[in-house]
C-alpha cells in the first residue's frame, strides 16, 4: 500500500461535505439503547438495526465513510450480501473499530487506558481482506478533581499512536480518536485546556511513532461544558473555544477533523458543527466535519422500536439527520427549523 493511496482514501472520507457514520457500538452498548426502548438485546435484533441503517436509500449522498463493529463488519444483509460489501456499492467506504475497549489504568483510580495492540496487526490484515479501508480507535480522558493526570494522557495517547503507525503499516487509515468526556460539572474554559494538553501529546506521540499525518483523521470531542456545569455556554461560545483549541494542536497537514458527538443532542451537535464552519471556514487548514454516533442514530432509533414496519420511517430519520449534519458542513443548517437551508 503506497502512501498516495492512504492520502487517497484520507480525502475521500472528508470530501464533498459529507460526514461519516459511527455505526461502531459494543454489543453491551447497542443492547443497552435496545432495552430503554424494549427492543430484543439479540444478535438478530442488532443485525435488523445495522441493516436498516446500511440500507437506507440515499445515504452515501450524505456519508462518506462508516464504523463498523466486529459483530457486524462479519454480518450480511437478507439477501446475503456482506455489509461492508452493501456499504461499498451504496458508494460508502467501509471502516472498523480495532480497540477492544478502556480498561482500568494501573495505579490511577477513576483513569483508563485503552487496550487492544496485542494481535492488532493480524486483526487488521483481517479486516482488511474483509473490505475494511480505515479504522477507528477511541481514548478515554475524564474530568474531575485531580484527572486527568499526565500518566493518563501520555499512555492513551502512545497507544493511539502505535495503533495508527501499525494502521498505516496495514494500509488502512487511522481515524485517531482522544475523547474527553463530558461527564461531570467543570467548565468549558477546564475543557479546553484539558482538551490542547490532549491533542498536543497526541499529535507528539503521531510524530515519534512516524505516522502520516496527510493519511489520518483526527476524531476529537467538541470543547464543552460538562453535563452538569451550572453555566451551559452558548453555541457561538462552544464554536470559539473549539475552534482555538483545534487551530492550537491540529498540524495543516491532516486532511480532516471529524467530531464525535459525545452525548449531544441531535440538534445542539448539528448546531455547534455549523458555527464553526459558519464562523471560522476560511481559517480551517483542514476539512470540519462529522463522525456522530447517537446524535445520528437515536431518533431513527426511536422510530424504529424494533419493528420491521417502522424501516422506512427510521430510515428516513437517519437520512434526514445526516443531511442536517452535511448542510452544517457548508454553515447551511438552519438552527430555528432544525433542516438544512
Amino acid at each position: 500500500m503506497t502512501a498516495q493511496t492512504l492520502i487517497d482514501t484520507a480525502r475521500a472520507l472528508v470530501a464533498s461535505d459529507k460526514g461519516l457514520l459511527a455505526m461502531d457500538e459494543s454489543n453491551a452498548t447497542c443492547n443497552k439503547r435496545f432495552a430503554a426502548l424494549g427492543i430484543p438485546q439479540t444478535a438478530a435484533a442488532r443485525r435488523d438495526w445495522r441493516e436498516l441503517i446500511v440500507t437506507a436509500p440515499g445515504l452515501g449522498d450524505s456519508i462518506s465513510g462508516a464504523i463498523l463493529f466486529d459483530e457486524t463488519i462479519r454480518q450480511q444483509t437478507n439477501a446475503g450480501q456482506p455489509f461492508a460489501e452493501a456499504l461499498s456499492g451504496a458508494g460508502i467506504i467501509p471502516g472498523i473499530k480495532v480497540d477492544t475497549g478502556a480498561k482500568p489504568l494501573a495505579a490511577h483510580p477513576g483513569e483508563t487506558v485503552t487496550e487492544g495492540l496485542d494481535g492488532l496487526r493480524e486483526r487488521l490484515a483481517e479486516y482488511a481482506g474483509m473490505g475494511a479501508r480505515f479504522a477507528k480507535w477511541r481514548g478515554v480522558i475524564a474530568i474531575a478533581s485531580g484527572l486527568p493526570t499526565r500518566a493518563c494522557i501520555d499512555v492513551n495517547a502512545h497507544a493511539l499512536a502505535r495503533y495508527a503507525a501499525l494502521c498505516q503499516e496495514a494500509g488502512l487509515v487511522p481515524i485517531v480518536e482522544p475523547e474527553v468526556l463530558m461527564d461531570g460539572d467543570h467548565s468549558l474554559a477546564r475543557c479546553a485546556e484539558v482538551t490542547e494538553e490532549v491533542l498536543h501529546r497526541t499529535f507528539a506521540e503521531l510524530r515519534a511513532q512516524g505516522v502520516l499525518l496527510e493519511g489520518m483523521l483526527l476524531k476529537p470531542n467538541m470543547v464543552l461544558p460538562g453535563q452538569k456545569a451550572a453555566t451551559q455556554d452558548s453555541v457561538d461560545a462552544v464554536a470559539d473555544a473549539t475552534m482555538a483549541c483545534l487551530l492550537r494542536t491540529v498540524p495543516a497537514a491532516v486532511p480532516g477533523v471529524a467530531f464525535l458527538s459525545g452525548g449531544q443532542s441531535a440538534q445542539l451537535a448539528s448546531a455547534r458543527l455549523n458555527a464553526m464552519n459558519t464562523k471560522y471556514k476560511s481559517r480551517m487548514p483542514w476539512a470540519l466535519t462529522f463522525s456522530f454516533s447517537r446524535a445520528v442514530q437515536q431518533p431513527a432509533l426511536d422510530a424504529w422500536k424494533g419493528d420491521a414496519a417502522n424501516v422506512a420511517e427510521a430510515q428516513q430519520a437517519l437520512v434526514f439527520r445526516t443531511r442536517c449534519n452535511q448542510a452544517a458542513r457548508r454553515g447551511g443548517y438552519d438552527t430555528q427549523r432544525d433542516a438544512p437551508r
